[in-house]
């Protein structure tokens, strides 16, 4: 080795192409491509399930792209790096930045052990269109509200590095240390339950363009009405890619400048800047996966009845369109966001059960299951957050069906039960005939469920909760 050796450690950055911090590296030298499975002692959001078999295979991919030279190894980086610094000579760590809270205080403390044994060390921008430190107020505090901070931020956009380094990698000439095989890792479960989630998606930074130039080709054109509806393909599905960093925020929003459709890219652009917002909640507010951002929502009286939050994870509430969007997730480790928002509505204001165990359940399902994002939108709709929905803004999912998915392409898709019953009762079977049910092959209570809850009377239970909320923040602020 007659050059200086460097590492590049691969995160939440799992690509080639415009990623600084493995450009840097390479200009430094010969590099040594890591990858740390930090799930032994993971702080307090370990990946779940979901995510886990996704992380297989875009670490799969990315290991394809190096030609077999990524060394793969499990456990507490600051010790993981230390010793091969010591062992290999190690004059350079590269990385690109996460912003959970647990890895931003063990980066630190990483990056000051380094600093001292006289390894410099390095960190990028890899993962954001804005760093969340870089938009502020002009009293230097930060946004609570999504419109001001969105427009500060689009102003401050830096270009895109879009170029795939020649990467000189040396991972075959450290087979002498103590990396583990990909398998090794056990990200996959044993029984494996992922077979229909696999079936949708392709992992890895070829996958994650693939799906880029399909929404651009396909989608986008319709993108601003068309999210809306289920049953359409207008919805980009990068989420998963964007979070693993097979493909960058920067390289998204240049490939949607490009096309020739103001109304519908700018529609885009403006959901990439909420992902944006939703980091810049986590760095500033670290508490936002834990606690409610308004604290007078502690005392909000959430119903704890474990009954009713397994028949909506098992999409058995008696609700179609709740029923698909919770099934979907689970065959495929997804769900279209309008259906996010109805099932997470359902769950938090006709169910009165607390949005963290929502949030939890989404964390263990979801392919794209990210901290910044999973945390602040469901305090959105829950209306604890910064710039929440309000709480009386209670979805009605026979109303959403009906408005959303009017011929049930999407509903009978995931609940097959129902693909018989005419449009009219599809979204309010228990008000279907006798002789309609029997026609279509529904028996409610036997082969779906009838309603858990009654919508009118949950919806008023909410409402009265959100009054006792109010009541009781009043008095606490006059006795202040």
């Amino acid at each position: 080795m007659s050059k200086a050796l460097s590492i590049h450690w691969f995160r939440q950055d799992l690509r080639l192409a415009d990623n600084p911090a493995l450009s840097a590296a390479v200009k430094q030298g010969d590099v040594l491509p890591i990858y740390i499975l930090d799930d032994l002692n993971p702080g307090e959001d370990g990946l779940g399930a979901a995510s886990r078999w996704w992380l297989h295979h875009s670490l799969a991919a990315l290991n394809d792209a190096l030609e077999g030279r990524l060394r793969f190894y499990r456990g507490d980086p600051e010790i993981i790096i230390d010793d091969l610094c010591a062992r290999f000579n190690i004059t350079h760590v590269y990385w690109n930045r996460c912003y959970e809270p647990w890895q931003i205080k063990r980066d630190k403390l990483i990056k000051q052990r380094l600093t001292a044994a006289e390894v410099t060390v390095t960190s990028f921008n890899g993962s954001l269109l804005v760093e969340p430190w870089v938009i502020a107020k002009k009293d230097g505090s930060p946004y609570k509200i999504f419109t001001p901070y969105s427009r500060q931020a689009a102003l401050a956009l830096p270009p895109v590095i879009d170029t795939t380094p020649a990467c000189k990698v040396l991972g075959k000439a450290c087979d002498c240390d103590k990396a583990l095989s990909l398998t090794e890792l056990e990200l996959l479960p044993r029984i494996p339950w992922y077979k229909t989630i696999a079936d949708g998606w392709q992992p890895g930074e070829i996958g994650a363009h693939g799906s880029l130039n399909h929404f651009l080709e396909e989608g986008i054109h319709s993108y601003k009405e068309g999210r809306d509806f289920p049953a359409k393909e207008s919805v980009s599905r990068l989420s998963p890619h964007l979070h693993f960093g097979e493909i960058s925020p920067r390289q998204v929003w240049s490939a949607t400048d490009r096309v020739a459709d103001d109304s519908n890219s700018e529609h885009f652009k403006r959901e990439l800047l909420w992902r944006e917002f939703s980091y810049y909640l986590l760095f500033h507010w670290p508490q936002l996966p834990r606690k409610n951002l308004k604290p007078h929502f502690d005392y909000f009286p959430w119903q704890h009845n474990k009954q009713w939050l397994r028949q909506w994870q098992q999409g058995l509430t008696g609700y179609p369109l709740v029923d698909a969007g919770m099934r979907e997730l689970w065959q495929t480790g997804f769900m279209h966001n309008r259906v996010r928002m109805i099932v997470a509505s359902f769950l938090v204001k006709n169910l009165l059960i607390d949005w963290r165990h929502g949030s939890a359940w989404f964390w263990d399902c979801l392919v794209d299951a990210d901290l910044a994002s999973n945390s602040a939108s469901w305090q959105w709709v829950a209306g604890c957050g910064t710039d929440a929905s309000p709480y009386f803004r209670i979805f009605n999912p026979i109303i959403q069906g009906e408005k959303f998915d009017p011929h049930g392409a999407y509903t009978k898709r995931f609940v097959p039960e129902l693909k018989d019953l005419p449009d009219k009762y599809l979204f309010k079977p228990w008000q279907a005939p006798n002789s309609i049910l029997q026609q279509a092959g529904v028996k409610l209570g036997e082969n779906y469920p009838v309603p858990v809850v009654d919508i009118k009377s949950s919806r008023e239970s909410a409402l009265s909760a959100l009054q006792y909320l109010n009541d009781f923040k009043r008095s606490a602020s006059s006795h202040s």
